[in-house]
């Protein structure tokens, strides 16, 4: 039998989401985002008594709310507890935050990007809720758990962890509306499994390695309103309505999920360039499921930023952190070419 005592302290922060959630019944696995109730963090882990075999847990409650109701003021708070805690409880293995899977990619990005610990931020959730017949929660559960514990993900930063597969706030992105498995690093694949035996590793984020010369988020206060940045999406017949709202809007930067390999729509090209000479950054990026947007010709001479390999959210989060350091191009050029 396990000596509880002797096992690692991790935090459980919970923010609500499917994973958090009761539905109307054991079948249901659709309508309880709207009809169903979220529960709290402690209600999760007495659903799930097996977490204690693994992990003394430290519960914390958060948020118990939809994903799609986070905020970039949630972002911050989530911030603050988890600093808050690391310095005053150092004894914590790790920190596993039960999140919706809508927005769960853009919330360990900004962290990602945003915390230095040593101890590693697990991020999980779930595609089908606790009461449903074959839910995916617990095992998810229970595998974020042990990855946040495991001696081998310190200094690894912000992790997703769904499905058995643990992978980089960085590169994964929700693909499925509804399978358990939609969690996926098209380009780049996982960083590592947890499996029966234990969790391994096979690769390293190495956009994470910090680069002295340019702008660090760890800095960026807890109260900081970040700058208005929008994303718009790139289609046959699309013109610069849209770009002109989101000037008039205040937007200091837009996100062009572009025509693959990353370009705008021909109508929408005057309405950007108006949109550059008034000094709204712009990051393309494209609306394909993977693939690098390069620093190619037109985009420099243009006065573009090239999205690198960031999903259009991502990048939307990385532009709106860098500006509000700095206008400066080629800095911003630099930073999307380090992410």
């Amino acid at each position: 039998m396990t000596d509880s005592t002797s096992l690692p302290r991790v935090a459980i922060i919970g923010c609500g989401g499917t994973i958090t959630s009761r539905g109307t019944g054991p079948l249901d696995t659709m309508d309880y985002p709207e009809f169903g109730a979220k529960l709290s963090v402690e209600d999760v882990l007495r659903a799930i008594p097996e977490t204690a075999s693994v992990a003394r847990a430290v519960l914390v409650p958060f948020r118990e709310v939809s994903s799609s109701a986070i905020t970039m003021q949630d972002w911050f708070a989530l911030r603050t507890t988890i600093r808050r805690m690391a310095a005053e409880q150092p004894d914590l293995a790790g920190f596993v935050i039960l999140h919706g899977t809508a927005t769960l990619e853009e919330t360990a990005f900004f962290l990602d990007l945003t915390l230095s610990l040593e101890q590693p931020v697990v991020l999980v959730g779930a595609q089908r809720p606790l009461s449903a017949v074959g839910s995916d929660a617990p095992m998810n559960v229970i595998a974020a758990l042990r990855t946040a514990a495991a001696p081998q993900s310190r200094g690894r930063g912000v992790l997703v962890v769904l499905n058995d597969e643990i992978s980089s706030a960085r590169d994964v992105v929700k693909t499925h509306t509804l399978r358990v498995q939609t969690f996926r690093s098209a380009d780049f694949g996982p960083l590592g499994v947890v499996d029966p035996d234990g969790v391994f590793y096979y690769r390293r984020n190495e956009a994470r390695e910090v680069d002295p010369t340019l702008p660090a988020f760890t800095a960026v206060p807890d109260d900081a309103v970040l700058p208005r940045v929008d994303i718009l999406y790139s289609y046959i017949g699309a013109d610069g309505t849209l770009v002109q709202a989101c000037v008039a809007a205040g937007a200091r930067g837009i996100v062009c999920a572009g025509l693959a390999p990353g370009m705008p729509a021909k109508a929408e090209r005057d309405a950007y360039e108006r949109a550059r000479r008034d000094g709204v950054a712009l990051v393309q990026c494209t609306r394909a499921a993977s693939g690098r947007v390069a620093n190619r010709r037109a985009l420099r001479e243009n006065g573009w930023i090239a999205g690198n390999s960031l999903s259009p959210q991502k990048a939307r989060i990385l532009l709106a952190l860098a500006l509000s350091q700095t206008s400066d191009l080629e800095v911003l050029r630099a930073l999307f070419g380090r992410y």
